[in-house]
């Protein structure tokens, strides 16, 4: 495991006013982590995401990618250096191809994007690896389709591919069972043991048996605060845990 941590938050906190949502929440991920962040409603999760991400600026504490201090960089340069998220609701172009999207995706990372209504061919290396990108999600024979046409699972490995296309070192995954019924979720759940095993992932999920599977580290989050980081047997068992927000489940 290499020493540097790709994402590494240090004693990160936010205040709305005189209401704590995040506090003094420290933790880091390196190459390879599969993480899951989980907590009550309430908890602060979205809030944490949104300051690693850059939505929203820190009230104290830092966030750094590949040792460089991010904390008050705009997303897109955070995008820049290897961080990307899909989120909980899905952000699609609804009537736009799949293979356009993905294209564009390279573009923005390519910094080409204002070059991309020149003549196709001179952009063979870009639909080649978006092309590349759809068959490893099993989506190549929906490179045509537009989101608006697709089941929602399909929908939510779009967003994937998208943030693939991005090149990330590190992927946040905002909820990526939301709204999927049961009958597609085997193909989600497919499409993440192909993304690369060198990637940083930290799921956020509610659905308990797909993040206690995925992870081999969970993040425990309540009242704003971490409230346990170990192994998914120990966070089971962990009686915090079990209080705060496991109950009956565990």
């Amino acid at each position: 495991m290499s020493s540097q941590p790709l994402l590494d938050v240090r004693q990160l906190h936010k205040s709305f006013g005189g209401l704590n949502v995040t506090r003094d929440v420290s933790f880091a991920l390196h190459p390879g982590n599969r993480v899951g962040l989980i907590g009550p409603n309430g908890a602060g999760k979205t809030t944490l995401i949104n300051l690693i991400t850059g939505v929203l600026a820190p009230s104290q504490g830092s966030v750094w990618l590949k040792g460089e201090d991010v904390s008050h960089l705009p997303q897109p340069k955070r995008v820049k250096l290897g961080l990307a998220r899909t989120f909980q609701i899905t952000q699609l172009a609804p009537e736009l191809p799949i293979h356009r999207q993905v294209e564009l995706a390279i573009h923005q990372r390519e910094g080409t994007v204002n070059q991309m209504f020149r003549a196709l061919d001179s952009f063979h290396a870009v639909r080649d690896e978006a092309s590349q990108i759809l068959q490893t999600l099993k989506l190549e024979n929906l490179a045509r389709r537009s989101p608006i046409e697709l089941a929602y699972g399909e929908q939510r490995l779009v967003e994937i591919a998208l943030a693939m296309a991005l090149k990330p070192l590190v992927l946040l995954l905002d909820e990526p069972m939301a709204g999927v019924p049961s009958g597609e979720r085997q193909v989600v759940l497919d499409a993440l043991d192909t993304l690369p095993s060198n990637l940083a992932i930290l799921m956020i999920e509610h659905d308990m048996d797909l993040v206690f599977n995925f992870a081999d580290r969970m993040l425990v989050l309540a009242e704003g605060a971490l409230l346990a980081d170990g192994k998914p047997e120990d966070i089971r068992r962990h009686p915090a845990v079990r209080i705060a927000y496991l109950g009956a489940e565990a």
